[in-house]
């Protein structure tokens, strides 16, 4: 090898064919030095120049990935070589088809050592991200394996190189490149002594794959959050909450927000006329306004085209005094959450019982999870919406402490890293000097992500002031989520161990 190269990763042209061939014939030493005609070679380049990609060092084709396009669900996964293309004819390339299927890759022996192939790898990555296709799949021979066959099966042989115990320079490549193997395949390519002609089926998933949507709201990409810290103030009655409440949603909204979010017991104020009643009775009077609010924001969430989650307000359900909240969606549905657990305070002073609903909400901007204040503390509850594919946790909390808040705050920290998703907090500021019920409050509303380098380093998107009553509107990318969850420095819910361990609803 010289010891200056220049290294170049072009699209493939039949001038550069001598050289190609050369580093077939080396490539494939072991099945009496195979190659691809010219002839094929320039097929391939007129079906599908984009798909075939070499590497040139110093001018010279020393490495090669060649692709067609096909549509996969003619072949399944029980096919041969010959079979998937079009018996060497590529015949069976079909531009509107939704896999990119790798025919070949190789590597010239004397240039193994510049991981070349890694570059191919992600150039093909990148194409069939281009042109959104679901997949990529290739055969992938095992070289190595007749040298085991003797003591292991081919699965053996396979699962040994997965745990690195065996290293096969074909399969243990691709599995580092995230591929993963969907099947052996026996008979795949025939003369293939050195895998005994097993091939294993590989599979990439494109992440960004979105299968063709003529609805005219599709799911979007960036989410735009918007957070009320909202301040407890004295209220003369239900109409002056009304207005507070929409000159938020207003302001809010104005920004082209998807979602807005209140905090929990938002309405609390409404109990300054109920001092003389115990603190049970005084709750049951505030869960009559819990209907008309509810109403109310029904209309909001349409008439400003915003997804609006009320927080939560008490609620009497046949006897049963509860903590619940509404998700408004813009298109006028809408869907109530209850809180699960209940603190010992609520539970003592006011009689309240959690409710038993837990599930994920589908929206026009995802999957979403709403869980109330203390609910965020348990983290069994986020990770069984995650298992439903949550993206976006919000979470209504009301605490009158620093010591309350430091709790909910940094559990919701954790579920954002656990989980693999982003979780907006919102809680209320301010003092309620009239209301015996509800007389401090202390907040700092924020947005928490999971913490790798598309994120920020400390996992805070974005925060407000402490105890300072104001909005805030953060963009997420749910994207980001897509390929932390496939190539994250660490990967929680693809790591998990449930050989030893899983939670179950009852």
């Amino acid at each position: 090898m010289e010891s200056e190269v220049k290294i170049d990763l072009k699209l493939l042209t039949i001038d550069n064919y001598k050289s190609l061939k050369e580093a077939m014939v080396q490539s494939y030493a072991d099945m009496g030095g195979s190659y691809w005609s010219e002839g094929l070679i320039q097929k391939l380049i007129d079906l599908f120049p984009e798909g075939q990609l070499s590497i040139e060092l110093n001018g010279k084709v020393v490495a090669c990935a060649l692709s067609i396009i096909v549509d996969y669900k003619k072949y399944g996964d029980k096919h041969r070589y010959e079979d998937i293309t079009g018996n060497f004819t590529f015949s069976t390339h079909d531009p509107d088809g939704d896999v990119l299927y790798g025919v070949e890759v190789l590597v010239h022996p004397e240039y193994r050592g510049l991981r070349l192939g890694r570059r191919l790898y992600d150039a093909r990555k990148a194409l069939c991200e281009r042109l959104n296709l679901r997949s990529i799949m290739a055969g992938g021979r095992i070289p190595n394996y007749s040298a085991y066959a003797d003591k292991l099966s081919p699965r053996e042989y396979i699962d040994k190189v997965k745990l690195k115990e065996i290293h096969d320079s074909t399969l243990s490549f691709q599995l580092s490149n995230d591929f993963h193997v969907k099947k052996i395949i026996k008979g795949y390519l025939p003369g293939d002594t050195s895998s005994l002609e097993y091939a294993t089926l590989l599979e990439w998933n494109n992440i960004y794959y979105a299968e063709e949507d003529t609805s005219p709201t599709q799911n979007k990409t960036y989410v735009r959050l918007g957070l009320v810290q909202w301040q407890m103030r004295s209220l003369d009655n239900l109409e002056a909450l009304f207005e507070q409440a929409e000159f938020f949603v207003d302001a809010v909204s104005g920004y082209q927000s998807d979602f807005l979010l209140f905090p929990e017991l938002f309405n609390a104020p409404l109990m300054r006329d109920y001092n003389h009643l115990t603190e049970a009775e005084a709750i049951r009077q505030l869960a009559s306004f819990t209907q008309p609010i509810f109403e109310r924001f029904k209309q909001l969430a349409v008439s400003y085209n915003i997804n609006i989650i009320t927080g939560s307000m008490p609620l009497l359900q046949e006897g049963h005094l509860k903590n619940v909240g509404y998700l408004c969606r813009r298109d006028g549905t809408y869907e109530m959450y209850e809180k699960i657990h209940i603190t010992p305070s609520e539970a003592d002073s006011w009689g309240m019982v959690g409710g038993n609903q837990l599930r994920v909400f589908d929206t026009d901007c995802g999957k979403i999870g709403i869980l109330i204040c203390y609910d965020v503390e348990f983290p069994e509850l986020p990770r069984m919406l995650a298992e439903d594919g949550m993206q976006l946790l919000f979470v209504p909390f009301l605490t009158d402490t620093q010591n309350g808040y430091t709790r909910v705050r940094n559990c919701a920290m954790a579920r954002a890293i656990e989980n693999e998703c982003y979780v907006a907090i919102a809680g209320s500021v301010g003092n309620l000097p009239k209301v015996n019920n509800m007389d401090i409050q202390y907040a700092q509303s924020a947005v928490f992500t999971p913490s790798d380098f598309a994120f920020p380093n400390n996992g805070v998107k974005a925060e407000t002031t402490p105890n300072t009553e104001m909005t805030l509107i953060v963009d997420v990318d749910l994207d980001l989520l897509k390929e932390l969850h496939n190539k994250g420095s660490v990967r929680n819910l693809k790591d998990r161990r449930l050989d030893l361990y899983s939670i179950l609803r009852k």
